[in-house]
This record gives structure tokens, sequence and C-alpha cells, in this order.
């Protein structure tokens, strides 16, 4: 054993003496990461920084020239009256994004699997329609959309929100689906079919417990989605304070007169951006794992 032990110590010094050291130029760019990362890494968080320390500093305790200082005492005074705000609008919003982020995923799943493994005449051209769908703006829509939804007898409810999403977030779905379902082999498809298994039957029993690492990736993108939404949010629901979601009740925390409490702002800011923080923080590695998951056939 000692003898092993010996063999792997020596084997290692081989190996560091091997390795080979970094000139000028290599140093030079590794030196050139670190501070670009660090940089990127200080834009990235000093807004949360900035929310977080004068979310602590009150409701009057805040002003623009002290913003970026600590404060000397934690302060939580205005954490109370706007949790009072944002509590009805935020629970509104966290109903229609599971709502819309779920339909879609699932509508994205079925469209992706007939375009990755039931291929048919034109079908190249419907898919290529459906990707069209991400690049028309929101602009472009909206006097359309309002009309469907008088015509539908969903104005004046939280359903346009929800058609909205699940409208804009289907081409994303399907595209996200397809490329993952492509790297699935087609001898799966192909011995399902031997066998007697139908379309459905496939979809069912191999394609969707398959899909777990996809419908991560599209239920996330579409909760950050919709959850940041203000442009739908405040044309569609018209601003109406019975309607208003957690990104348009952001709007009523401004103050009164030409005072403006920026202790409520932040605060504010703060409690809405939770969620998404919350859904990276813990979900994140599931995101970057299902998005190569379909990067490579395998």
């Amino acid at each position: 054993m000692s003898s092993d032990l010996a063999s792997r110590a020596s084997q290692s010094k081989d190996i560091s003496r091997n390795k080979k050291k970094l000139d000028g130029k290599g140093q030079f760019w590794l030196v050139f990461r670190y501070i670009a990362l660090s940089i990127l890494f200080v834009i990235a968080a000093l807004p949360i920084y900035i929310m977080v320390i004068n979310s602590v500093k009150g409701i009057t305790g805040v002003n623009q020239s002290a913003a970026f200082v600590p404060p000397t005492s934690l302060n939580f005074g205005a954490w109370g009256p706007t949790w009072e705000i944002l509590r009805e609008p935020m629970f509104r919003t966290l109903v229609f994004v599971l709502q819309s982020s779920i339909i879609s995923a699932i509508i994205g799943s079925i469209n992706g699997y007939v375009f990755a493994k039931w291929r048919f005449k034109g079908s190249t051209i419907i898919f290529t329609t459906f990707l069209f769908g991400m690049f028309i703006p929101y602009q472009a829509i909206m006097i359309p959309l309002t009309q469907f939804n008088r015509w539908a007898g969903i104005g004046g409810t939280i359903y346009v929100l929800v058609f909205a999403h699940v409208i804009y977030g289907i081409p994303i779905c399907t595209l996200i689906f397809r490329n993952y379902y492509q790297a699935i082999p087609n001898e799966l498809i192909e011995a399902a079919r031997v066998d007697g298994a139908g379309m459905v039957r496939i979809f069912r029993t191999i394609i969707l417990p398959l899909s777990i690492p996809g419908f991560v990736v599209v239920l996330i993108w579409q909760f950050t989605s919709a959850w940041n939404d203000f442009l739908f949010a405040i044309f569609l629901t018209g601003g109406s304070p019975k309607l208003s979601v957690a990104t348009t009740a952001l709007n009523f925390i401004t103050g009164s007169g030409n005072q403006v409490y920026y202790g409520n702002n932040m605060t504010a800011s703060l409690i809405v951006s939770i969620p998404t923080l919350l859904v990276y923080m813990f979900l994140g590695r599931y995101f970057l794992r299902g998005l190569l998951s379909g990067s490579l056939k395998g």
C-alpha cells in the first residue's frame, strides 16, 4: 500500500512539473477576465444592493445624496405599509402567472413533439410561422387583442393577461421543446410504433417522462417573463386598481404631492423582485441543465 501511495505522489509531482506555465500574454488575459467578471458582477449586484440598504432606512430616511450609504440602524417601517399595498396584487400576479406558464408549456410541448417526431408536409413552413410570432412587438397587437378580449367576454378580468402571455409564450415554448425532443433517439419512437403505440400513447408514456428538464426551462422562462411584464399589464387592465398586478401596483406607491417616499419605492421594488430572484437562486442550475440537455443529440 505504501508503494501505491509513493507512486501516486510521484505521478502528481510529474503532472505538476509538466503543467505549462502561463506566459506574459496568458497572465494578462487571465487578469483581464477576472477584472471583467468583477465589473459585471458589480453592475449586476448594484441595483440589488441599493434596494436592500434603502429598504431598511424607513419611509422618510432615504435621500438621493445618501442612496449608496448603508444605514446606521435598521428601520423596517416601510415594509408593513408597502406589503399591505402589494399583498393582493402579488397574489393576483402569482395566480395568472402560474396559469399562463402551465398552459403555454403544455401547448408548447405538444407542438414541439409534433414538429420534432411527426413531421408532415408543410410542417417546416408552419414551424417557421410559429417562430415568427416571437418577433412581433407587443405594441402591434394591442388593439386587436383588446377587441378580441371584449368579443370573448374576458375583458375586465385577469384572464386577459393569461390569454396574452399564453399566446406570446407558445412560440418560444414550441422552439425549446422542439429542439429538446430532437435529441431523443428516433429508435424509441420506432420501437413504440412497432409495438402498436399511437401518437398520443407515445407522447404520454415515452416523451412526457423524458420532458422534465424541458418543462423546467419553459416554466422558469414563462414565469419570469409574465411576472416582470408591465406593458400588457398596464394596457390590458386599463390601470384599474382592482386588476393591478405586481408591476402595475408599483405605480400606486409614489407618495403624495411633491414628496416622493423613496423608502417605500425601494421596499416595493425589492418585494416584487423577490419571487424571480428565488426562482433563479434555487432553480437556476436546473434551467441551465435543461437548456444544455437538448443542445446535443445523444
